[in-house]
């Protein structure tokens, strides 16, 4: 390793475990060599050194997931071409068990994403199940699921291999070196001090140190909310019949793996009640350090896991290992530019899978540093998606002791987390549950999922991926919507006042929109990147002459005020203020909403004086509210924009005064259920980064001619004169009117993969499950295309025939929005 610390480099990296030496590695493949990876104690030395070793695509039901997966397991596959380092991987095949028929069906579902990514998934028989890992008992195995590439790999040598290729290119690693500071400058971190005293400048700085992720951050002022839990694995003597080619397997239902480890087997564990650890901090010489193993705490779940393998019953045991781990909130890793500090970057929380996925993570960040944009979707692993609160040590303790059992629990469209919940509450949200609400949680805050009538208990009866308990509630409040009056506590939007001189500019400049429009206008706009990617799907209100309201989803939150700040220019004036508190937000939504708001406010609320898509502040009975009218639910319709203190009488006014009207409140499975049928997109879900405006069917958004454009208009000019469009947004109905759809089942057109479900819900109005898309095909998608095609959708391993649309299948004129 080097000897002498340099004064200066282009990137430091802040820890030498797997991410650390990926993210070396990839930077210097893109031609960033003036690298230096910074190491407290040796490298691996942290959680790498005692991963498991697992590298599998199986498990994971998300595009990005996968392909960072699939990116690591063909890297250390071929690493050792490269650096001549043995990165140990084996392809000895992976195999997962499903011992009911919902695990079944979501375990099927995962395969079907993982074959359409190119990955060599196959369904097998309890008899084959047997055959592959004759050591198993099959009983109560209804199926599996093997991945015959899958494999294991060392630890240790795929981190010294990253590290050795990375030396070559000219990376340089130091050893036993700490890092006290974090050097920052007009918002910028400019470099690191070490705990002697000596300082490195820097461009940039990455917090790759693992567990110790959450302790550099805050030398950054930066939230990194992660927390380290004891892991377990039970290592035994050899045992006659394993040998090194054995697949791993997954037993899910008794949250345990088995792999081969010197003859004999490895057990390890994702035990649904997990234990933090280091809660006070972690030792400071912790290093190749292990934790006193809780025998007690662990032998329930060892002597489930012993019934699918009865041979560790007998087999002498080596070692109950516990080493710590770090988990997030919620069970995706932490990677991005920090929201607090520019050229901060941190690669870090990864729930246990560094190993599993280093290679992606490491190629991801890398890319996203050097070209200023990520090569794939980051939402679902963006450190901007968490909140301050969320770095609050009792909310980490409190939450973690659930997050590492999520590994392998089985969960549902509609499964919640439950510790460390009633976070955030609307100043509605007791009356709500006085109402029947069952309570969902997002970005902290609770709200109203759907509602239980009167003399039901709000209660979810029974999770499954068929129809639930809830599912006629819903569709009592879906028809409500579309016949009469619905109230809907939507107060968890992000709402943020951007006021100042140059607000419109700024707000322009990032607007795909004209945001230069009269006082009381109302933009749907998209903010894109430079390579003409969504980064953010939002409304812009003008309030007044130098003010503005941006509201987005409750998860954009950070996203979308660090993407304005970033992009106010030195010598602007724009205040950015957070006014999600301060208002709550009643939506009013159907077609009979004009003649309930007009029976508690004076305003002339008709077509001519309040059009769609125009904001003007009314009184709402006591109140004063700023009305936007508009609507996510695809029904004439207002948001009423509350100040918080007012919005109690105002709820109980609007209920009153809506009885004889039918007036019903709904949560937000209806919203889901509604804006699906109408073909209103979720960032996050059906579309992100990776989509552009044109391809979202969002064109109509765009202003090519406005003054001074906007950021992207040059790749979308690109890709307009490219031709016609071969990938683009859709909308289904299957034809069948009993099967779901909700995320991820595979789309089929003449017999071929052409994209999956992005969001799916059941169109109570259109009568049938409804799935929204974007596809891509190797010819111009258009109505030529679709009315030459035949659709069907895999559901459960069949195929169910659909129609599909370019244009919204309900309401296509907006007729009834503009009534």
């Amino acid at each position: 390793m080097e000897q002498v610390l340099p004064t200066q480099a282009r990137v430091v990296i802040i820890g030498g475990g797997v991410i650390g030496c990926s993210t070396a590695y990839h930077l210097a493949k893109l031609g960033w060599t003036d690298v230096v990876i910074l190491e407290r104690k040796q490298l691996t030395s942290g959680t790498t050194w005692h991963a498991a070793g697992l590298v599998v695509c199986g498990g994971f039901y998300t595009e990005t997931m996968l392909e960072l997966a699939h990116y690591t397991r063909e890297l250390y596959r071929n690493l050792e071409k490269e650096t001549g380092v043995s990165t140990g991987f084996k392809p000895i095949g992976y195999i997962q068990a499903a011992s009911s028929a919902s695990r079944l069906r979501f375990l099927r579902k995962n395969a079907a994403f993982a074959r359409s990514l190119g990955i060599e998934a196959q369904e097998i028989t309890p008899s084959q199940f047997k055959e592959l890992w004759p050591l198993a008992d099959p009983k109560g195995v209804t199926a599996g699921f093997y991945f015959p590439d899958d494999g294991r790999a060392n630890p240790v040598d795929v981190t010294m291999s990253l590290a050795k290729g990375a030396r070559d290119m000219g990376v340089r690693i130091f050893e036993n070196v700490e890092v006290a500071s974090v050097t920052k400058k007009n918002g910028y971190a400019v470099g690191v001090t070490t705990t002697t005293g000596h300082a490195i400048a820097a461009e940039y700085v990455i917090n790759c140190g693992g567990m110790w992720g959450r302790k550099i951050g805050a030398l950054a002022g930066v939230d990194v909310p992660l927390q380290a839990t004891e892991h377990y694995y039970l290592l035994t003597e050899p045992i006659e019949g394993v040998h090194p080619n054995l697949p791993i397997l997954e037993d899910v239902d008794t949250y345990s793996y088995f792999r081969e480890e010197v003859g004999g087997l490895m057990l390890g564990l994702f035990e649904p009640v997990a234990k933090p650890w280091g809660v006070n901090g972690i030792p400071k010489d912790f290093a190749f350090g292990e934790i006193q193993p809780d025998w007690d705490r662990m032998s329930p779940y060892i002597e489930a896991a012993m019934e699918r393998v009865p041979v560790l019953k007998t087999a002498g045991i080596k070692k109950l290992f516990c080493g710590p781990e770090s988990f997030t909130a919620d069970m995706t890793m932490l990677v991005g530019e920090a929201p607090e500090l520019k050229n901060f970057y941190v690669a870090a929380g990864m729930n246990s899978l560094g190993i599993l996925l280093g290679g992606g993570v490491g190629h991801t960040l890398a890319h996203w540093i050097v070209d200023g944009v990520p090569p794939l979707d980051v939402g679902e692993i963006n450190i901007d998606r968490m909140l301050p609160y969320q770095n609050n040590q009792r909310y980490l303790n409190d939450r973690v002791v659930e997050i590492l059992g999520m590994m392998y629990k089985e969960t549902f469209p509609n499964s919640q987390l439950q510790t460390a919940r009633n976070v955030r509450k609307s100043i509605l949200h007791e009356k709500l549950e006085k109402h029947g609400a069952f309570f969902g949680s997002s970005a902290g805050w609770e709200y109203a999922d759907w509602f239980a009538p009167e003399g039901k208990e709000a209660k979810v009866e029974k999770y499954s991926w068929d129809r639930q308990n809830w599912f006629e509630y819903n569709a009592a409040e879906h028809k409500a919507c579309r016949e009469d009056v619905i109230l809907m506590d939507t107060s968890m939007m992000s709402k943020f006042l951007v006021q100042g001189r140059d607000a419109q500019k700024m707000l322009d400049r990032i607007s795909v929109s004209n945001i230069n429009v009269p006082v009381g206008k109302i933009v749907y706009t998209e903010w894109l990147n430079v390579r003409g990617g969504i980064e953010a799907d939002l409304t812009v209100t003008r309030i007044g002459e130098e003010s503005f309201m941006v509201v987005c989803s409750d998860l954009a939150h950070r996203h979308v005020e660090t993407w304005m700040k970033r992009h106010i220019e030195a010598d602007e004036q724009v205040f950015i203020v957070d006014m999600t508190s301060a208002y709550a937000l009643i939506n009013v939504q159907g077609p009979k909403s004009r003649e309930l708001l007009s029976r508690l406010s004076s305003a002339d609320l008709s077509n001519e004086s309040f059009p769609y898509m125009s904001m003007k502040e009314i009184d709402v009975h006591y109140a004063k509210a700023l009305a936007f009218r508009v609507t996510y639910q695809g029904e004439l319709g207002y948001e009423l924009y509350i100040p918080t203190e007012f919005a109690p009488t105002t709820f109980d006014a609007l209920l009153e005064a809506g009885k004889d009207l039918g007036v019903k409140l709904a949560g937000m499975q209806t919203l889901n259920t509604l804006r699906i049928e109408k073909g209103y997109r979720d960032y996050g879900h059906d579309i992100d980064l990776t989509d552009t405006p044109l391809e979202a069917g969002l064109s109509f958004l765009v202003d090519f001619n406005k003054p001074n454009g906007f950021i992207g208009k040059e790749a979308l000019l690109k890709q307009k004169e490219a031709g016609p469009l071969k990938k683009r947004f859709i909308q289904l109905i299957l034809d069948d009117p009993e099967p779901l759809l909700y995320y991820g089942e595979m789309i089929y057109r003449n017999g071929k993969i052409v994209g999956y479900i992005r969001s799916g819900a059941y169109g109570f109005t259109l009568g049938g499950a409804v799935g929204l898309s974007i596809i891509e095909d190797d010819e111009p998608i258009n109505e030529e295309y679709i009315k030459n095609s035949k659709f069907e959708v895999e559901v459960n391993n069949v195929m169910y025939s659909a129609k599909a649309s370019l244009r919204p299948m309900y309401d296509p004129k907006n007729e009834r929005v503009k009534s």
